[in-house]
């Protein structure tokens, strides 16, 4: 079975990842994208789907044990795992070194005290676990292959096969260093050139060591954001400059439940306010890489925009379940791609356009045909703004007309109209300057109940949703508007778990909600984060200071957080890591850390 979310550790090339268990077993690795099949899909299933343990040798009938210490190498996504036994002590270290030709994952060997027995125990299985490769020799190397792909081992180590899996049996003392190393080569192609594994190591660390000096944020929640800054670096493709929302699929929101989905896609509003963090705290180069991904992937063809693409900026995301994969926790189905594609979801126009404007703030060098392109997604907002949707969280039941798009469809002409007022952009000023006010009005009126206080979920509804949150951080209406501190307050008394957490919505158990899907889920951490901001910005910053840094504490041992926390059993669950979890976690330490709101 496989471990608990939570632990996991990410290590990646910013072109894939894997995730490596605490008994130092890698359960999940696409090859060679981040949305490739993957090879190790045990994640999902059972160890026949794929696996690579490397650490001390145990019995046939025991379970893998735990490293008793795990951390990354400074600020780096080079992973060092040691284990205590009885004959001494041993380190691995994973990582992904940057690419710059066949993808690798490697893992070396290092003995610190005594003479420990390891093994290794190598299971590569193609297509999500559904393809047992031709494993052979080639020139003394072990190379695995399946239709188009082809996966080479490398070892000094002596291996041998037994029950469809590469082991190596092998014991180390003080100073010896055993490295393995996996690379990816399509197959009809020459073989990879061997590993340089140290050489790796010194440049990989170089190279996390030279980005992380970028950051301008030296405030005191310092590691939190630096280690939240590397993982969505982490989860950045470096070609194309796409974004994906997590390197995972079908990681459930409810254990044992269907509300599983593949995020390793680049969902334009997830991309857009990982762009902001970065900005933000000085990684402007992203910023001008993700732009360029997004004027591809638009092309000249703004009025039919999606929410999401793949990662080089592919239109076609066809959802698929694959039954011979249980699930995680058996929480079926399995998805690969994602129906959600296609979209109605207005909010991501505004934030679309709220990304845009501050790259031009920050003083990203002009691109005059992002300002085109912003001016002609306000032209479509023009004639559609009223129309119902999906909304923020993708519901799979009817369109409304949701209170969250709305507000984001006025950040959309709020900045567009400060774009052009700027003189950098021409189009009907006064025009927008009316549909700006039309839109504020319209929220105001149909989203807003007067008896309690509050603005609702949508148009005639009674429900709340915590998206209603960024009404002040957008800009909308002030902070110190009665109706938004109502907002704020009715949030807490109805959507906050016991643990003090906030759920996006409520859902209906076995019922279908307004989502459309039956089951329940965790609280939603983005949700927690944005209450922080916004008891911040209503000046009840202690209170605010108290949430973030509870948040803080359902990080993992390696600062890593999935999508949600579920307040029933206590662990994270939702696909892992999640940018969208760890950009609030960026936005809320630099604004408490601006009003003084920490303690220590």
């Amino acid at each position: 079975m496989a471990g608990r979310i939570e632990d996991y550790a990410l290590i990646g090339d910013m072109q894939t990842a894997a995730l490596v268990c605490r008994d130092g077993t890698v359960d999940w690795l696409c090859l060679p994208r981040f949305d490739s099949h993957a090879i190790f899909a045990g994640l999902l299933g059972t160890e026949e789907h794929g696996f690579w343990r490397l650490g001390p040798a145990h019995a046939a009938d025991a379970c893998p044990p735990s490293a008793a210490r795990r951390s990354y190498r400074g600020d780096s996504l080079i992973l060092e795992s040691e284990w205590d036994t009885p004959r001494g002590t041993v380190r691995v270290t994973d990582f992904m070194p940057p690419r710059d030709g066949a993808p690798q994952l490697i893992r070396i060997v290092e003995g610190v005290t005594g003479r420990v027995p390891m093994r290794s125990a190598l299971r590569m299985r193609f297509s999500y676990g559904r393809v047992v490769p031709w494993v052979h020799k080639h020139e003394g190397r072990t190379v695995a292959v399946a239709g188009p792909d082809s996966v080479w081992f490398d070892t000094e180590a002596e291996t041998y096969g037994k029950s469809l899996t590469t082991y190596a049996d092998f014991t180390v003392a003080p100073g010896d260093r055993i490295a393995f190393t996996i690379s990816w080569e399509p197959s009809h192609k020459p073989p990879p050139p061997l590993p340089e594994p140290e050489q790796s190591l010194e440049a990989t660390e170089t190279f996390w060591r030279e980005w992380v000096e970028h950051c301008t944020y030296h405030g005191p929640y310092r590691e939190a954001v630096v280690r939240s800054l590397i993982t969505l670096k982490a989860l950045t493709y470096a070609p194309t400059g796409g974004i994906v929302a997590a390197p995972t699929t079908s990681l459930p929101e409810d254990i044992g439940g269907v509300r599983n989905w593949d995020y390793r896609y680049t969902w334009l509003r997830d991309a857009a306010i990982t762009l902001s963090s970065l900005l933000r705290t000085g990684y402007r180069e992203e910023a001008r890489a993700w732009r360029e991904w997004l004027l591809r992937a638009v092309a000249g063809d703004p009025e039919n925009l999606q929410i999401m693409y793949g990662i080089a900026g592919e239109r076609e995301l066809g959802e698929a379940e694959l039954d011979w994969l249980p699930g995680y926790e058996n929480s079926a189905p399995v998805r690969v791609g994602n129906g959600a594609a296609h979209q109605l979801q207005l909010d991501v126009y505004g934030e679309v356009t709220e990304a845009l404007h501050l790259a031009h703030m920050t003083g990203l060098a002009r691109n005059d045909y992002a300002s085109l392109l912003q001016l002609k997604l306000i032209r479509y907002l023009e004639d559609h703004w009223q129309e119902p949707d999906e909304g923020i969280w993708e519901v799979r039941g009817p369109r409304r007309h949701f209170v969250h798009s709305k507000v984001m469809a006025w950040v959309a002409v709020d900045r567009t109209i400060k774009l052009i007022e700027s003189g950098d952009a021409d189009g009907p000023l006064e025009r927008w300057k009316e549909l700006r006010d039309d839109i504020h009005r319209d929220v105001c009126e149909k989203g807003y109940d007067k008896e309690r206080n509050t603005f609702t979920q949508s148009y005639g509804s009674q429900e709340l949703d915590a998206s209603l949150l960024l009404i002040p951080q957008m800009g909308f209406l002030p902070p110190d508007d009665k109706r938004v501190i109502g907002t704020i307050e009715a949030i807490q008394r109805e959507l906050s778990t016991t643990d003090g957490f906030i759920l996006r919505y409520p859902t209906e158990g076995e019922d279908e909600g307004v989502d459309g899907l039956p089951g329940d889920e965790g609280a939603f951490l983005a949700c927690s984060f944005w209450m922080a901001d916004d008891l911040a910005m209503i000046g009840r910053v202690d209170e605010a200071r108290r949430l973030f840094e509870k948040l803080l504490g359902l990080r993992n041992d390696l600062g890593l957080l999935a999508e949600e926390w579920d307040p029933r059993l206590q662990r994270q669950v939702g696909n892992f890591p999640q940018a969208f979890s760890h950009v609030p976690l960026i936005d809320t330490a630099l604004r408490l850390t601006a009003s003084g709101a920490y303690g220590g």
